[in-house]
């Protein structure tokens, strides 16, 4: 750096001339900073589908931009060694120019915000912003010369690389400083912001959360429960089955020998209508029944649901930790869970609104499904999943048609029992809700 004695004492053409040398440098490393600034929100905005897609199309330099971004930590290192290098040698050029006219304070202090001004102008926020608006075609365009970059600085990139490993290692930090990926959340943070800003419709959101929350559901909360279970037995008559799919208003049931603890496989109604038709003496139920899966309640339902398609099944049995049938799930009871309630004839709605704060909900209806619907925040527990189960667990014994009871400023009065099951509740959310003193005992209302 020139002391500003010393400049003084230099001809006025060799001023002008380091002058106009040293604008013109700080012009193209200016050039260079949007480049390096640019070049690192093109290649981390850039999915890495469709890398892979412009390289099967053929698109040119697409394969310069995949050997980039295998190597993220490295790409990175490259990108903020070469913008760093460029943005410190910068300052110092014109920490020299203004030397030569300005005293040594002053040079640094018009230097550092004089810098700092057009960094921040023509070197970060204009460049960043035409990558996010360009992002595939911006990268396309610098890879070769980004490429180039990593050639020309990779003794540095080496020597950096190693010790930011190190001292990430050190600190106990991750040695991966690049995150090229999406977290959960994040997802979940863009699609609640889509719908606030009208992208996204309400019933999509739902259904992105559901798909969310699908590969942490066990099999227990989407079966459909034993007392629910229309079966066959294995001595039936073909005519018998097929009243039993067409009565209850299914495809297919299961085949029972003795009893629902030893389901032997399932029918469908159109391979019972085909061996009725054309097997003399009306056929055998036996002779059609086809095997199925028996899982754990405690099976996880994204496994559970890969299993089913590779063995193609439409149906697998439940059974409890003792060897007992617990339930049954179907295709269908995978797909509500991911799109909602598919009903079918005069099957009952799982919520019925009567108000803003009173709604009928059906007592097999699972508890966390109950919380989202009416937004409250009644116990999930592994005692119980459903509505019905949390009344039970939490009255201690069984109940009748019109008892009420209270929890947490909710409401819920029996409405409607067949025998030990409850059929129907109405849920009335009070003025009391929320109330200051949560997890509060229900408190039953003679």
């Amino acid at each position: 750096m020139f002391l500003a004695s010393e400049v003084l004492q230099l001809p006025a053409l060799s001023r002008t001339t380091i002058t106009a040398l040293g604008v013109l440098a700080i012009a193209l490393l200016i050039g260079l900073s949007a480049f390096f600034s640019s070049s690192e929100i093109a290649f981390f905005s850039l999915p890495q589908h469709r890398v892979e897609s412009m390289v099967e199309e053929g698109v040119p330099n697409a394969e310069t931009v995949k050997g980039l971004k295998s190597d993220p930590h490295r790409l990175l290192v490259t990108i903020l060694v070469g913008n760093n290098i460029v943005n410190i040698a910068m300052s110092s050029i014109a920490t020299t120019l203004f030397g030569i006219y300005l005293g040594r304070g002053q040079a640094v202090f018009a230097a550092t915000f004089g810098i700092t001004a057009v960094v921040l102008l023509f070197g970060e926020s204009a460049p960043k912003s035409y990558a996010v608006e360009n992002t595939e075609s911006w990268a396309l365009r610098i890879a070769r010369a980004l490429k180039f970059s990593e050639y020309l600085l990779y003794p540095l990139i080496v020597v950096f690389d190693r010790l930011t490993r190190i001292v990430n290692t050190a600190i106990g930090s991750s040695s991966a400083i690049e995150s090229p990926y999406v977290t959960r959340d994040e997802i979940k943070d863009i699609i609640e912001t889509g719908e606030r800003e009208g992208v996204i419709e309400e019933e999509e959101r739902e259904m992105l959360e559901r798909i969310f929350t699908f590969n942490n559901t066990i099999a227990k909360e989407v079966m459909t429960p034993r007392l629910d279970v229309t079966a066959v037995a294995d001595d039936a008559t073909i005519e018998e089955a097929i009243e039993a799919c067409i009565g209850h208003d299914h495809d297919r049931v299961p085949v029972y020998d003795g009893n629902l603890d030893n389901i032997i496989g399932v029918v469908n109604v159109r391979d019972l209508v085909r061996e009725y038709q054309y097997s003399e003496g009306g056929g055998d139920l036996t002779d059609i029944v086809k095997p199925t899966l028996h899982v754990p309640e405690s099976k996880n339902v994204d496994d559970l649901l890969a299993e089913m398609q590779e063995n193609r099944l439409q149906m697998v049995v439940v059974l409890d930790e003792f060897g007992t049938t617990e339930g049954i799930i179907t295709l269908e009871d995978m797909v509500e869970e991911i799109v909602g309630d598919i009903l079918e004839g005069d099957e009952q709605e799982p919520f019925d609104r009567i108000d803003e704060q009173t709604t009928l909900v059906r007592g097999e209806v699972n508890i966390h499904e109950v919380n989202e619907a009416l937004d409250i925040d009644l116990p999930e527990g592994e005692e119980f999943e459903t509505l019905a189960g949390f009344v039970f667990n939490r009255a201690g014994r069984l109940v009748e048609e019109g008892e009420t009871f209270e929890y947490d400023g909710v409401l819920i009065e029996i409405e409607e029992v067949d025998s030990t099951r409850i059929l129907k509740a109405r849920i009335t959310i009070t003025d009391e809700y929320p109330k200051t003193e949560a997890e509060e005992e229900p408190e039953l209302i003679e």
